[in-house]
C-alpha cells in the first residue's frame, strides 16, 4: 500500500508541474502577443526583438573563439619556447597575410554582421 500512495502522489505532482508548464507557456504566448502589440502601435520600441533573435544562437561563441585562438597560439609559442612551434606560427601569418582580398572582406562582413558592427565598417572603405 506504501508504494501505491507513493506512486500516486508521484503521479500528481508530476500532473501538477505539466499543468504549470502548460499555463507558462500560454502566459508567456499572451505577453508575446501584447508586447508585439504595443510595437506596432508605436508605444515601445523593438529592442526586444532584437534580444530575442541574439538569445538563441551559438554563433556569436565559435566566433568568439576563432578570433580568440590566434592570440592563444601566439601566447603558446612565445611561452613554449619551442623554435618550431614559432616558425610554424610566422609560417602561418605569411600565409594568412597573402589571403585574398575578398576572402578578408568576407570575414570582416560576417563578424561585422555578427556583432553588429555595421557602422563601424565604414572606417575601412578606400576613399
Amino acid at each position: 500500500m506504501a508504494w501505491f500512495s507513493l506512486l500516486s502522489l508521484a503521479a500528481k505532482t508530476g500532473l501538477h508541474v505539466y499543468q504549470n508548464r502548460q499555463n507558462q507557456k500560454k502566459y508567456m504566448s499572451d505577453a508575446a502577443l501584447l508586447h508585439a502589440e504595443r510595437m506596432a502601435q508605436g508605444k515601445i520600441e523593438y529592442k526586444g526583438q532584437v534580444l530575442t533573435s541574439h538569445e538563441k544562437g551559438f554563433k556569436d561563441e565559435i566566433v568568439l573563439f576563432i578570433i580568440i585562438l590566434p592570440i592563444i597560439l601566439i601566447a603558446w609559442s612565445v611561452f613554449s619556447g619551442d623554435p618550431a612551434a614559432q616558425e610554424k606560427l610566422d609560417l602561418f601569418f605569411f600565409y594568412f597575410n597573402n589571403l585574398p582580398t575578398w576572402f578578408v572582406w568576407l570575414t570582416v562582413g560576417i563578424f561585422g554582421s555578427i556583432y553588429g558592427l555595421k557602422p563601424g565598417l565604414n572606417m575601412f572603405k578606400k576613399k
